[in-house]
């Protein structure tokens, strides 16, 4: 594959599968397996590794939030010199309106598209209304009079479409929740109308869920990827192999899990356990990251969402963005039912997850900042606003795990 492969991405967030797509950061070295993957690796530092970059660059990104904005743009600015323009603020309903009326909004020639276009009205946690949300394309409640339309939060995949129809990119990666697919049969028409991109000019192959701990992520988190392949930029083989899909098939974009969680097989992993990713952290009190010393003072309750200690010795349960402070225990007290007794034998109290710590969870990279000031960036971040948009992320490393295999299939793929 020739490098520099541009990539616009869409409901970018704070930039996790922007991260991963790039490369170029650290991780734990356990969340990449080397017998597998031994050439992903840029250089080792003790239980460190950095992930060598894969050559596919960001060059335009959006969401509404301008709390994920400024993170984005706070890390990505070490990266990209012109990181603020690049990021899009505002709803892509609003930004293809005003691009179909004449502005260039959007870049004529990308590669690739990226988008988790949103989840909250198909997942399980939430009301499942799926392609019937009562959101807004802005995120703004509809008024009962209003009955949803095509602008509406689930179906804003459709403005994603649209998107594709302008820049016409070779390969679009879209991702959603699991709970997707239990609802009717909306993962079926997704696919439908994806594939009607550029009259008709995509081929989709079937959604598939993912466990990202299958893939060196320390969480239990399931979510479907769509891929849609430009028909005319493929090879004749390639049409073929896609259309009369097999996951068999040299031609599977998906990629074959590195760690067993859910999966067995040869050479893979053990899962990562949160107790390595979390245990050389200080607590809160003894930290210098601000990231570290952030975290939810909602009491604990016996019953409702988040009132657990999360499993060290297993992975944790999925980091949710609308936590409405029930984010999950770091420790219990042992009145409360805790587990960590070596912990609370050493004075350690109880306590929810940290800000950082829930971005280990998420695979994010301990240099990026999830508290900033109004000196830093333009809006100011603080630990409520992080945690929504940790939650809201995908794993970096499931984002790197996808584009690895795509790198090395994209000669495979498409003409030239």
């Amino acid at each position: 594959m020739n490098t520099n492969k541009k990539v616009l991405s869409l409901f970018s967030g704070c930039g996790g599968m922007d991260i991963g797509i790039e490369g170029g950061f650290k991780c734990i070295r356990r969340m990449v397996n080397e017998y597998e993957h031994s050439e992903w690796i840029e250089e080792i530092q003790g239980n460190l590794v950095t992930l060598k970059e894969t050559g596919f660059k960001t060059i335009f990104a959006n969401d509404i939030r301008p709390d994920a904005k400024s993170a984005w743009v706070s890390y990505f600015s070490k990266r990209i010199n012109n990181a603020n323009d690049i990021y899009k603020l505002g709803s892509i309903v609003d930004l293809v309106k005003r691009h179909k009326g004449g502005e260039q909004i959007f870049p004529s020639e990308v590669d690739v598209v990226t988008g988790g276009f949103p989840c909250q009205d198909f997942s399980v946690a939430g009301k499942r209304k799926g392609l019937k949300s009562n959101k807004s394309h802005d995120n703004k409640l509809i008024s009962d009079i209003e009955k949803p339309t095509i602008e509406n939060r689930g179906e804003l995949y459709i403005w994603m479409r649209e998107v594709i129809n302008i820049v016409k990119p070779k390969l679009f990666i879209a991702e959603n929740v699991k709970g997707l697919v239990s609802l009717e049969n909306i993962k079926e028409i997704i696919e439908e109308d994806f594939s009607k991109a550029a009259k008709n000019g995509y081929l989709v192959v079937p959604g598939k869920v993912l466990q990202a701990a299958n893939y060196g992520v320390p969480q239990s988190r399931e979510r479907i990827i769509f891929f849609g392949f430009r028909k005319d930029a493929l090879t004749k083989k390639a049409i073929k192999e896609l259309e009369n899909f097999s996951e068999d098939s040299i031609y599977n974009p998906y990629p074959k899990p590195t760690h067993s969680y859910s999966v067995v097989g040869e050479n893979l992993y053990s899962f990562v356990k949160s107790r390595e990713v979390l245990r050389d952290l200080k607590e809160p009190n003894l930290s210098k990251d601000l990231s570290q010393t952030k975290y939810s003072k909602a009491k604990y309750l016996p019953k409702g969402q988040g009132n657990i200690e999360i499993d060290l010795n297993s992975v944790s349960p999925t980091i949710r963005s609308e936590h409405h402070g029930n984010i999950e225990f770091r420790r219990l007290s042992l009145e409360n039912g805790g587990k960590n007794i070596d912990e609370l034998n050493k004075g350690m109290e109880q306590r929810r997850l940290t800000v950082r710590e829930c971005a280990r969870l998420q695979t994010f990279p301990d240099d990026y900042k999830f508290i900033l000031n109004k000196t830093e960036q333009n809006v100011a971040l603080s630990a409520s606003n992080a945690y929504k948009i940790i939650g809201n992320a995908v794993p970096c490393i499931l984002a790197y795990n996808i584009i690895q295999l795509i790198k090395d299939k994209w000669n495979l793929y498409f003409k030239n």
